[in-house]
C-alpha cells in the first residue's frame, strides 16, 4: 500500500523528489556498540571483503580525541596504523569530512591517496588534486568578513578565540572561565545569526556555517556519487562515523543507505546514526572490524 501511495504522489506531482515523498528518518536513541565483538555481533555480514566499501569519517572527536586546542589533536598510534592499512586497500574508498579548513585536516591526517573535505564539505579535494569548492555568493562572503571582525572585537577575550577558516569559523571558548562561558557563547551565537550564519553547538565551541544548502550530508552524497555514480547505493557499502551535531547531517541522509555511528557518552542522546559509540577509543575497534574483513 505504501508503494502505491508513493507512485500516485509521483504521478500527481513528478517534480517531487523521493526524499520529499518518503517520510524522512527521525532521531532516536541508538543501540550502543562498545567493542570489537559488538560490531561483529550486531552487524554480521554487512562487510564483504569482495565488495566495495566507502568509509567516511570526521576527524576531531572521531579519528582523534578532542584536545584543548585544535593544534594539539593527534590520532592514537594504533588507530592511525590501521587507518593507513585500510586506506591502501583497493576495494576501500576513504574520505575524511571535517569542519576544519581543507589544508588543516590534510595536515592532521596526512594520508596520501584519499579524499578530503574541509569546512563541513564546502571544500573537497580528490587524490588527483582536483577540487570541488562550493561558491558562496558575494553577499555571504561580505557578511562573513564582517562577522569575523565583530566576533574578534567583542568576544575574542577571556581565553576564547575565533578560528577563521575563510568560509566558516569556529568560536572556541574551552579556556574561558566557567562563569563567563554562557554570556560569551550566547553573544557569539547572536553575532553569527545577525550576519545570517548558522551557529551550531560543538565541543566547547560554536561552529558558524554559511546559510547555504550544503553540509556534511550533502558533501557525503556528492562524494559518493562522484566516485561510484548515481547507482552507488546498490554497488557499495558505506560506513560513516562522527561525534557532533554537524555530523548528524550525514547520518540523516545515509540512514538506510549505509551504517553510521555517533560517538557520544550521553546514553540518551537523540541521533540519526544507526549506532552509538560511547567513547572515541571505540573508533579503533571500528577500524579493526573493517581491517579484519578486508586486510587480514
Amino acid at each position: 500500500m505504501k508503494g502505491l501511495v508513493i507512485v500516485l504522489i509521483f504521478l500527481l506531482d513528478p517534480t517531487r523528489s523521493y526524499q520529499e515523498t518518503v517520510k524522512m528518518p527521525e532521531q532516536h536513541v541508538a543501540p550502543v556498540i562498545a567493542n570489537l565483538e559488538d560490531f561483529e555481533r550486531r552487524l554480521p555480514g554487512y562487510l564483504n571483503g569482495n565488495s566495495k566499501l566507502a568509509v567516511l569519517l570526521d576527524y576531531d572527536g572521531t579519528l582523534a580525541p578532542i584536545a584543548d586546542n585544535p593544534a594539539k589533536t593527534k590520532m592514537p598510534v594504533e588507530l592511525e596504523a590501521i587507518l593507513h592499512k585500510i586506506a591502501q586497500h583497493p576495494e576501500i574508498f576513504l574520505a575524511v569530512i571535517s569542519g576544519r579548513g581543507l589544508k588543516d585536516v590534510q595536515k592532521q591526517v596526512n594520508i596520501n591517496g584519499i579524499t578530503y573535505a574541509g569546512n563541513h564539505g564546502l571544500e573537497i579535494e580528490y587524490p588527483d588534486g582536483s577540487r570541488h569548492d562550493y561558491e558562496l555568493p558575494a553577499e555571504i562572503k561580505k557578511n562573513y568578513t564582517n562577522m569575523v571582525r565583530e566576533l574578534k572585537d567583542k568576544v575574542e577575550k577571556n581565553g576564547a578565540w575565533v578560528e577563521d577558516k575563510r568560509v566558516s569559523l569556529t568560536y572556541h571558548y574551552r579556556d574561558t572561565p566557567v562563569e563567563l562561558k554562557d554570556e560569551q557563547k550566547n553573544l557569539a551565537s547572536e553575532i553569527c545569526r545577525k550576519y545570517g550564519f548558522r551557529p551550531n553547538q560543538a565541543h566547547e565551541a560554536i561552529e558558524a556555517k554559511p546559510p547555504v544548502n550544503w553540509n556534511k550530508g550533502e558533501a557525503a552524497l556528492y562524494i559518493l556519487k562522484q566516485k561510484f555514480g548515481d547507482n552507488w547505493p546498490k554497488t557499495v557499502s558505506v560506513v560513516f562515523a562522527g561525534d557532533d551535531t554537524t555530523d548528524e547531517d550525514a547520518m540523516r541522509v545515509l540512514r538506510g543507505l549505509g551504517r553510521s555511528f555517533r560517538i557520544a557518552e550521553n546514553e540518551k542522546i537523540q541521533t540519526f546514526a544507526d549506532f552509538r559509540l560511547p567513547r572515541q577509543a571505540v573508533m579503533t575497534d571500528l577500524l579493526k572490524w573493517i581491517a579484519e574483513v578486508y586486510v587480514s
